[in-house]
């Protein structure tokens, strides 16, 4: 069922298209992200929902009805700002209460309601305590818990983790999840941190300029890309403009390509593994090796081009300045505004058991079938 939409919605600030031709549609009871990078416009289409901006043309709909000339108060919606926009000389109890007072809801069920959101929340205890005695986390599950005491029909979220630090982000990252999903409210959250998105949401919407680039799941996102913008921001993409044409894949030759490095592996020549694919290889060295914590990240130079690579720890060592075997198993090609994944050809006539080796590491025939 679609709850929250927006159909042509066009929006601008003086010369700058904040919001260009915009539609989407989420379903009830989802979590949803808009990602992209700063200044794409995510934040207008948060504020173009709640009713802080009005639209210039198109329609936006909350819970099936239009609300472009609805205000703020009466559209439902809860907001978690970025920097929470606690007030200092609230107690948790009372930030908690505030939006019910505003409405003049009996005593009894203000009492009943934050309580409720308190223990939900993890913040038993902390009643009597002000935002400036609270840590980061804490603060966000404040905002968290006040925007949901109206029980609005939706949540948004502007940047909702980017005020706490990266392992505590991690933590509420799972929290917020677990929360929205417990509470069955349809949520929107804004952030440029793909990562965040993946984990967290069950949708995605790509913002670019003030474009819907893409909308869907992550693992859909990443293994098909529809545009060169997606391709490119999505994953660690490292972006070739005029690609050398590597051993099998010559009809890429002189194109716009992106690699991510799990597209390439490399070996030395005496490796027995690699043996019957050292013909489908380029030769290549290694200029830099960086720790990632639980795998290496390899930067090797082939025909004076970059390329990366994540190697596991259990392999054999490897060295700064080693010569190396290098293979491109897929890429993306970028031609106009569309994007089509490309195979190793030569690969797959060296090695024709390749489509049944990927079947069975990454399931469907292969991580990027179709």
């Amino acid at each position: 069922m679609i709850y929250v939409g927006m159909e042509d919605v066009c929006k601008r600030f003086d010369d700058f298209q904040a919001s260009d031709h915009v539609s989407f549609s989420i379903e009830k009871g989802s979590l949803s992200a808009l990602l992209g990078p700063s200044g794409s416009g995510k934040t207008t289409i948060l504020r173009l929902l709640a009713g802080l901006e009005r639209p210039d043309s198109g329609k936006i709909f909350v819970n099936g009805r239009v609300v472009n000339d609805a205000p703020p108060s009466e559209r439902g919606i809860g907001f978690v700002f970025q920097n929470y926009a606690l007030f200092r000389y609230m107690t948790v109890y009372d930030n908690i209460a505030f939006g019910l007072k505003v409405k003049k809801e009996p005593s009894r069920k203000i009492r009943e309601r934050v309580g409720e959101l308190i223990e939900l929340t993890g913040l038993t205890g902390l009643e009597k305590r002000f935002p400036d005695e609270l840590s980061g986390g804490q603060r966000q599950r404040v905002a968290f818990a006040r925007a949901l005491a109206p029980d609005p029909e939706l949540l948004l979220l502007d940047e909702p983790f980017a005020a706490i630090d990266a392992k505590v982000r991690k933590e509420l990252r799972q929290w917020l999840r677990e929360m929205i999903h417990k509470v069955g409210i349809t949520s929107i959250f804004v952030t440029h941190d793909q990562d965040e998105a993946a984990e967290v949401a069950d949708q995605i919407i790509i913002v670019n300029e003030g474009r819907i680039e893409q909308t869907g799941p992550a693992q859909e996102i990443y293994k098909r890309p529809k545009t060169p913008f997606a391709s490119e921001f999505i994953g660690d993409s490292r972006v070739l403009e005029n690609f050398a044409g590597f051993r099998g894949f010559e009809k890429a030759k002189g194109s716009k390509v992106i690699l991510r490095p799990e597209f390439v592996d490399a070996f030395k020549n005496d490796n027995k593994h690699f043996q019957k694919i050292l013909p489908c290889s380029e030769v290549g060295y290694i200029t830099d090796i960086l720790f990632r914590g639980n795998f290496l990240e390899v930067r090797l130079n082939v025909r004076g081009m970059t390329l990366i690579s994540h190697r596991s720890l259990e392999r054999r060592p490897i060295h700064k300045g080693d010569q190396m075997n290098v293979i491109i198993y897929r890429l993306f090609r970028i031609e106009g505004d569309k994007v089509s994944l490309m195979k190793n050809e030569l690969l797959q006539e060296v090695d024709p058991n390749q489509e049944q080796m990927e079947a069975y590491l990454y399931g469907d025939g292969g991580y990027f079938a179709g």
